[in-house]
């Protein structure tokens, strides 16, 4: 994967986590208004992640990598993005799915002892086009 740099989200918490992956997914847009989009297609999706906290875990973690790697991964790649019951009834655009990968990795977090937060979620979907999503301050724990 190449490395890549992301919009710093500000923030005052002592430890920043980035946790950089790619999905391998599919998906359309049923709308005429989406173009080429409309029909099913796919894309090598490249993710970057930001957490931040101010106290780590018992190991020494904000939170494992490989917990939000699994927490992604397992769950969107090699899928169709329309199947998934969290797009039935908005299309799976790469802003709905930075905005669903937010929710999956801020639930998780909030099940840590530490309670590290998930700033910022940006969704590459080509090499020229990347959405970033971040919640507001009341969405945060």
């Amino acid at each position: 994967m190449m490395q890549q740099f992301y919009p710093q989200v500000p923030h005052t918490y002592r430890y920043e986590l980035n946790k950089d992956m790619h999905v391998a997914a599919a998906h359309f847009i049923p709308n005429d208004a989406a173009g080429q989009c409309k029909n099913m297609h796919g894309h090598t999706y490249f993710i970057n992640i930001t957490i931040g906290g101010d106290t780590l875990d018992e190991l020494g973690f904000l939170i494992n990598f490989k917990r939000i790697k699994d927490i992604v991964h397992k769950r969107f790649d090699h899928t169709v993005l329309n199947d998934h019951p969290e797009f039935k009834e908005v299309f799976p655009t790469t802003e709905r799915v930075a905005e669903q990968i937010w929710k999956a990795v801020q639930t998780e977090l909030q099940t840590q002892v530490n309670k590290p937060n998930c700033l910022q979620v940006v969704v590459r979907e080509t090499p020229t086009s990347y959405v970033v999503y971040r919640p507001k301050p009341e969405e945060l724990a």
